[in-house]
């Protein structure tokens, strides 16, 4: 199978599952208006509770990275394809990220937790990597995997270990953010949104070392594009299950020790970035167990296609999600957050992913792309004789 046409299969799948779990994810956090209703039954708050929690532990910090590592594959694929033609993508990839960039300050006005806008300048990460060989690009995503930052932060707090720290700037930001989503109008949502909630985004990203993982994740995805990780072979088979093991073996700790900080015995001015370094570790590995399992899985369950029109119109469906879901739950449309705990919003994001996986059978059946993937590839090839 040819890098052309390897998309096609997992790889639109596994994106369309990204897809479906952010929708998921995103609609019990009601797009970032975290609000518990009142007056809930006993046993409707303990339901919340165990959707809420099992909703993270599977899908928390681990979609948005499913995503940054089939945006490696995608871009490995495209440079590529141009490459066999004898030319060089790398000036066309850069604009190609402008146009996101583009589409992700937009998305940003409905759902200031956008990370299209994100992708878009971190994506300039893959410019100057694209023609190092894997012994070069392996070792730099592995450094930026370890959160430098984080680590330069705990060692400048070995002095002070027990120094009390203040709370995240990014608190701040998000706290005027839920005065908007309640009480303010449409055009003060998205305003706010694009200053104050974007702000704040981009702070708790760094905050949480993401601005470190994104761009190790969107090489390790050009490498695993670049072994033909998935492509369908008895090969690739056999190196999914490795992957999966070692992951496996690799979660179980981190994840204890990320549950349980208290029991390292440490004051909180080195506790706090060790948690971060250990929390992105234990997301990375818990993703590669998703990413695993679902590769392997393809191999025999291919009704795993149901999620491959999503995948095939991730941007929009990336797009519309925001658009509907904060309609639903803010102040200025529904206000269906005060009346939704995680229980009924999990039944609402159910419901949404069920109808835009329906809108994307149909819009496919008569175009070959999304309304949002034609412009966006449009646009990335204007004035190219192609």
């Amino acid at each position: 199978m040819n890098p052309t046409t390897s998309r096609l299969d997992v790889i639109d799948a596994l994106r369309g599952f990204a897809i479906v779990s952010i929708m998921l994810l995103h609609n019990i956090e009601h797009f970032d208006f975290y609000f518990s209703p009142t007056g809930l039954p006993a046993w409707l708050q303990a339901l919340d509770k165990v959707i809420w929690d099992s909703m993270f532990f599977l899908f928390g910090g681990k979609s948005y990275a499913i995503f940054a590592l089939l945006f490696g594959m995608t871009f490995y694929i495209q440079h590529h394809n141009r490459e066999l033609k004898g030319e060089d993508f790398r000036a066309r990839f850069a604009w190609r990220l402008v146009l996101l960039l583009g589409f992700g300050l937009v998305n940003s006005m409905f759902y200031h937790g956008d990370i299209l806008s994100i992708y878009a300048v971190l994506g300039l990460a893959l410019i100057p990597v694209a023609r190092l060989r894997g012994g070069i690009v392996l070792p730099i995503a592995i450094v930026l995997l370890l959160q430098p930052y984080a680590w330069l932060e705990f060692i400048q707090a070995l002095p002070n270990p027990d120094e009390k720290l203040a709370d995240p700037a990014s608190w701040v930001y998000f706290g005027r953010a839920n005065e908007y989503m309640k009480n303010g109008s449409a055009t003060q949502v998205w305003w706010g949104n694009l200053t104050n909630g974007k702000i704040g985004v981009i702070r708790w990203s760094w905050e949480n070392g993401r601005i470190f993982q994104i761009p190790a994740l969107f090489m390790l995805g050009m490498l695993a594009g670049r072994k033909g990780m998935f492509q369908i072979s008895p090969e690739n088979k056999r190196r999914w299950r490795h992957i999966l093991a070692v992951a496996a073996v690799a979660f179980v700790p981190l994840y204890l020790m990320r549950t349980y900080p208290e029991s390292w015995g440490l004051g909180e001015a080195l506790r706090r970035p060790l948690l971060v370094i250990i929390t992105s570790w234990s997301n990375l590995a818990f993703m590669t167990v998703l990413v695993s399992s679902f590769a392997l899985l393809f191999y025999s369950w291919r009704w795993l296609e149901i999620f491959s029109p999503l995948g095939r119109m991730s941007l929009t469906s990336y797009v519309v999600q925001s658009i509907i879901g904060t309609t639903i739950y803010y102040g200025f449309g529904l206000g269906m957050y005060q009346y939704t705990g995680a229980s009924f919003a999990l039944l609402i994001g159910i419901t949404l992913a069920l109808l835009q996986r329906q809108f994307s059978v149909w819009w496919l059946r008569r175009h070959k792309q999304g309304p949002l993937e034609t412009l966006w590839h449009k646009a990335t090839w204007a004035g190219s004789p192609r």
